[in-house]
């Protein structure tokens, strides 16, 4: 793993989306749920929308460094409002 550049930037992220499988798989134990129908007309489970989620935020990041739009933390705050979104409506 000598490879990778493990920074405390990078620890944090994979620890950040470890702790996100681990808090949904608590809640699917703990809470089981039916699927549901969006606005996308598919059915959806709470995994379903996370992987929608993280999908649609790694893209929101790559265009968002391409386009060169500004400091990459006003993506974090587009990406969460774009995963409340998910959540809420899909």
């Amino acid at each position: 793993m000598g490879w990778m550049a493990w920074t405390l930037e990078t620890a944090i992220f994979f620890g950040v989306i470890a702790a996100i499988l681990i808090f949904m798989s608590f809640l699917a134990i703990r809470y089981p749920e039916m699927p549901r129908r969006g606005i996308l007309r598919i059915e959806t489970t709470r995994g379903d929308r996370l992987f929608i989620t993280l999908l649609g935020s790694a893209f929101i990041n790559l265009i968002w460094l391409g386009l060169e739009v500004g400091p990459q933390p006003y993506a974090l705050l587009i990406c969460l409002a774009y995963g409340v979104a998910v959540f809420r409506w899909v």
